[in-house]
């Protein structure tokens, strides 16, 4: 009997700081809309840009509070610009995709219109 009273003692007073622990979750970690990616060209700078900071935060040999709160920041950019990237890359199989159609078919004009798109939306993530 003893026991399921402390049991009961014990859930409600974690039931009384449940809203608590919640709140103080909710202070410790904001939620950032990061910088867009509106176009890939805008994506494949923010990679860039802020891989290039990401990079120099983990070269450290400990990471602080601080560096995790800034690499918290970061990563919603991060997403962003990886997100826009996979919805180009999406567009790019498909203008492929129509040049490999028309080829097909022997559709020189798709062949020779669809196929300088794909090229130049490739040539951007492309290393020469």
């Amino acid at each position: 009997m003893k026991l399921k009273l402390t049991v009961l003692a014990l859930t409600a007073a974690i039931g009384l700081h449940a809203p608590t622990l919640q709140a103080d979750e909710e202070q410790r970690y904001e939620h950032f809309k990061g910088q867009p990616a509106k176009n890939l060209d805008q994506a494949l700078f923010n990679l860039a840009n802020f891989n290039a900071k990401l990079e120099q935060i983990m070269a450290k040999e400990e990471l602080t509070a601080n560096d995790m709160a800034t690499i918290h920041q970061l990563s919603y950019t991060l997403e962003n610009a990886l997100q826009r990237l996979d919805e180009e890359v999406d567009t790019m199989q498909e203008v492929l995709e129509e040049v490999h159609l028309a080829s097909e078919s022997m559709d020189f004009e798709t062949v020779q219109k669809q196929g300088k798109v794909y090229l130049e939306s490739t040539g951007k993530i492309v290393k020469k």
